[in-house]
């Protein structure tokens, strides 16, 4: 295969060295092969100091366009919230350097398209860290079903509930800003289970459902029931609930020979039921979540290989969450200016 980018190694820098970096993917830019971490951005320049520090890094930035314009970063990683996504993917298209962009994509779909575009017009490849593609968890569980462990897939149950979020004092977390994250924890976190399930089973193709906010403890929603079809005429449920007295993550998976149940966020065994009776398979999660998927974003930039979750995919997640919450930030009239 050969490189739509002519690298033979991919040398990285992130805008937004957050959280998110910290843990769940700086680390995997520097571990996967033919891959380097070499420059990192905050808007704090005294925390991006830091993080470069503490990580290996060798050059920070206060500034985005600084990042951007380095020559020797050949790829962008966008980890900053929703909000900024479409800005600064624009702003790497521009440059000419490929991306690879923080879940949820962007805010709304109308968004994503933008940032579709972009990357089309300057011929650069466009990567969404939609990383459960890549986790071995995952591809275990797409084993199974590709090998007709449950026979033919006929329907799917998605259940996620968690108690209220609570935080002490200050300004309330942006994952629960609508004019920043696009909504609230179902777009944060359900989304994870959207695209896994676009992965195992295919587009979902119709979709229709409620979303409100029942707490008031923001203006996002907190409670989401949906029903879907799946192009390959699959059915499937959903129900998000994140004011629950008792945790629950459960993915239900229902075929003609059996059933596979296991969880978006946990680490617990899968869980495979047919007429031989209940097998318990383990799949626990990689040290860092993200690096099989980095691994894969590197192999095609590299010529090595492709990548399962692009812009395209990512898009189509975004295109059911706009239809799950169309009404909700209609009635509300919160969330981003595009969703107005």
């Amino acid at each position: 295969m050969t490189s739509r980018t002519g690298l033979e190694q991919v040398r990285w820098g992130i805008i937004g060295a957050g959280a998110v970096a910290e843990r769940k993917s700086g680390p995997g830019f520097q571990r996967a092969e033919r891959s380097s971490l070499v420059a990192v951005m905050r808007r704090d320049g005294t925390k991006a100091a830091d993080f470069a520090r503490r990580h290996g890094v060798p050059r920070w930035y206060d500034d985005a366009d600084a990042l951007v314009a380095d020559p020797e970063v050949d790829a962008v990683y966008v980890a900053t919230p929703p909000g900024s996504h479409r800005e600064h993917v624009l702003r790497a298209a521009a440059a000419g350097k490929p991306v690879y962009v923080e879940k949820p994509m962007a805010r709304t779909a109308d968004e994503c398209e933008e940032m579709i575009d972009a990357c089309a017009g300057a011929r650069v490849p466009l990567f969404v860290a939609y990383y459960r593609r890549a986790m071995p968890r995952f591809v275990r569980v797409k084993e199974l079903l590709d090998g007709g462990a449950v026979g033919a897939v006929r329907a799917v149950a998605v259940r996620l509930q968690r108690p209220a979020p609570a935080w002490e004092g200050g300004e309330m977390p942006w994952r629960l800003q609508p004019e920043i994250a696009g909504g609230g924890l179902f777009v944060d976190l359900g989304t994870h289970t959207l695209d896994l399930l676009d992965h195992l089973l295919g587009p979902i193709e119709t979709v229709a459902g409620t979303a409100t906010n029942l707490s008031g403890l923001s203006a996002a929603e907190d409670h989401v029931a949906a029903a879907f079809t799946f192009a390959s005429g699959v059915v499937g449920t959903g129900l998000w609930a994140f004011d629950a007295a008792h945790p629950r993550d459960e993915v239900e998976i229902v075929g003609t020979a059996g059933s596979l149940i296991f969880s978006s966020f946990g680490e617990e065994p899968l869980v495979l039921r047919t007429a031989r009776g209940e097998e318990r398979i383990d799949a626990p999660y990689p040290e860092v979540v993200q690096q099989p998927l980095i691994q894969l974003v590197v192999d095609e930039l590299t010529g090595r290989g492709t990548c399962p979750s692009t812009g395209e995919s990512a898009l189509r997640t975004a295109r059911v969450v706009d239809a799950l919450l169309e009404d909700h930030r209609a009635r509300t009239e919160q969330g981003v200016a595009a969703a107005r």
